[in-house]
């Protein structure tokens, strides 16, 4: 078996000798200037446009009993210029407020969404949404719902959002995601877990004895 891969580097290894802010509005923009080792043994000096925001959470809701997921559609303008519609079929998710945990997030998030109050949380995992620029992270989790009490209308008239709640069966969820037709990274990345653990997920929920499912 092969040795479990380490990263050569460290943060210690990178030198920040510049941060110029760029643009602060709804999300940031910095310019910076960083030296780090390389794989040859020297260093490199190199600049970057980072775009900055606070982490995101996302929550899979799923109905064990019916078979079903929850997601909602909603407006997305990086989306603008999709060939099929700028908007999106997605998880139920949003952004960290300073202080808050992600699972405080993660129930937050479902009541303005959805209307749906969570109860356990399953981690699934934490990632870079594009570490080639960007700072932030994205933690997933999966939640069970009864999904026949919810639906319609949901979202902060505040915020501008303006959000309809779809109940699916899993099984049309997964054809979306393999034909495309659901197409954002952190959807795809729960429903094909869901879709690896679903059996499990389902006698969880379902039965009486906890069953330990890994991300």
């Amino acid at each position: 078996m092969a040795d479990r891969w380490t990263p050569a580097f460290t943060r210690d290894d990178v030198e920040v000798t510049a941060e110029t802010p760029l643009y602060q509005g709804f999300f940031s923009l910095k310019r910076l200037s960083v030296t780090h080792r390389t794989f040859s043994g020297g260093t490199v000096s190199v600049e970057r446009e980072l775009f900055w925001r606070d982490d995101a959470v996302g929550v899979l809701l799923f109905d064990p009993d019916r078979d079903q997921v929850v997601l909602v559609e909603q407006f997305r303008p990086g989306a603008i210029d999709h060939p099929h519609s700028p908007w999106s079929l997605e998880l139920v998710a949003g952004v960290m407020e300073p202080s808050e945990q992600p699972e405080q997030v993660a129930r937050r998030e479902a009541e303005e969404e959805a209307g749906a109050t969570l109860g356990e949380l399953m981690p699934i995992t934490r990632y870079m949404s594009s570490p080639g620029g960007s700072h932030e992270y994205v933690w997933l989790y999966c939640a069970p719902v009864d999904a026949s009490t919810l639906g319609g209308i949901h979202g902060l008239a505040d915020e501008g959002e303006d959000i309809q709640v779809h109940c699916l069966p899993v099984q049309q969820a997964f054809e979306m995601v393999a034909q495309g037709l659901i197409d954002n990274a952190a959807t795809i990345i729960t429903l094909q877990w869901l879709q690896l653990h679903h059996d499990r997920l389902k006698q969880h929920w379902e039965g009486p004895d906890e069953i330990e499912v890994c991300a």
